[in-house]
């Protein structure tokens, strides 16, 4: 054999994955198609790279096997990164709710990688086609650019279809499906959502205003900032919920979250009663967004106009907003991919294949996926961690 293992792809759960089996001891080769490693690492988090979060645990990752994740994540913790981060004085700050960004830049997470990966002498190949893959005995055979490189163990590292104008593509799941593994069905996660017709007209013209809202999708709720856009809602709060929310289903949002509607209508009503609705609502939500509200939805009138019914109304609505999306941005934008190879089928310890010995899946190509801020940089590091350390 060529190698110990090969692992397929260079982003996040790549790289770890090679430096840890490289740190064992293990010859390894890191191929990767695009010209450089680590690109969504460098565009991430505003080019600061959110690499993980303080608070990551099971609760925060979806997938059709929610115990899965728990093995991996409880033995490789946002503590064992930050202390490598630290070990590379790579200086860094809690931005908020656990989110960790560097202080200077997302190059600095790349090239620490880089950097152990060289101390492990691990071999990268960028730019680096990979055609068949096939099984030989005590092992395998991947056809590349630099000819058919054999190695014991393979760790399928290629992420989803987040992106593909960096170099997204399904060739993982193409991969699982040709061992025979299950992939479940893929979709556009912690991604925009679009709005079409009346709605779209209705916001359109709002562009750029943004401000705290909570928003709810069945029994699932994020309260952070929605950003109106040209096509349609963004923002921290709508990205979260994207991950829950399917077309066809009912979305809502608390347009107060800081208060209870009622209460503060009543409250404005007594204290201000010659004040209009407009007035009033635009000194809790940014006035264009106020004002349409009044224009499109609401009859704006002098407060103590409005009777008992009419302000219960007007409070259920502003508590519970509904959104009429027509679907999401989709993979252009998208921050992560839903789905993917199926964990019933993997060990939760090593993520080796049940059914394959030898094969390995990590990161985004497998179905977990956590929330916004970076959750799934950790299960990046996390998973390749289990693996490597199995190899």
């Amino acid at each position: 054999m060529d190698y110990d293992v090969i692992v397929l792809g260079g982003g996040a759960a790549g790289l770890m994955c090679a430096l840890t089996a490289g740190q064992r001891g293990r010859r390894v080769l890191l191929v990767e198609h695009a010209n450089r490693v680590g690109k969504k690492i460098l565009m991430s988090g505003g080019g600061r790279c959110n690499f993980t979060n303080l608070h990551a645990g099971p609760q925060n990752f979806l997938s059709a096997n929610p115990h899965f994740c728990k093995s991996a994540l409880a033995r490789y913790t946002p503590a064992d990164f930050i202390g490598m981060v630290e070990r590379h004085g790579i200086a860094w700050h809690e931005k908020e709710l656990g989110q960790l960004f560097c202080d200077d830049s997302s190059k600095q997470i790349v090239r620490m990688l880089l950097d152990e990966c060289a101390a492990a002498q691990v071999r990268i190949e960028v730019g680096c086609e990979v055609g068949q893959v096939t099984r030989r005995e005590g092992g395998f055979a991947v056809a590349t650019a630099l000819g058919t490189i054999s190695a014991e163990r393979l760790v399928v590292a290629t992420g989803g279809l987040s992106i593909p104008s960096m170099g997204a593509s399904g060739y993982g799941y193409q991969l699982a499906r040709q061992f025979g593994h299950a992939v479940l069905p893929t979709r556009a996660g912690l991604v925009p959502l679009t709005l079409s017709g009346r709605p779209q007209e209705q916001y359109q013209d709002l562009s750029g205003v943004s401000f705290e809202v909570e928003a709810r999708a069945g029994r699932q709720a994020f309260r952070n900032q929605m950003l109106v856009t040209h096509r349609g809602l963004s923002g921290p709060a709508i990205l979260q919920i994207s991950n829950y929310w399917q077309p066809g289903e009912p979305l809502q949002l608390d347009l107060l979250p800081d208060r209870d509607s009622l209460a503060w209508l009543q409250e404005q009503q007594q204290a201000r009663p010659l004040a209009e609705l407009r007035t009033v609502l635009a000194e809790a939500l940014p006035k264009r967004f106020a004002q349409r509200l009044c224009e499109a939805w609401f009859t704006s009138k002098p407060m103590r106009q409005y009777r008992p019914q009419e302000l219960k109304d007007l409070a259920a609505q502003l508590a519970d907003w509904p959104v009429v999306a027509s679907g999401t941005e989709g993979y252009r934008t998208a921050e992560v991919t839903l789905g993917g190879v199926d964990t019933r089928e993997l060990s939760s310890a090593t993520m080796e294949s049940k059914l394959v010995p030898g094969l390995h899946f990590v990161g985004e190509v497998v179905d977990v996926t956590g929330w916004l801020g970076g959750f799934n940089f950790q299960w990046a590091w996390a998973s390749a961690v289990a693996a490597g350390k199995a190899i």
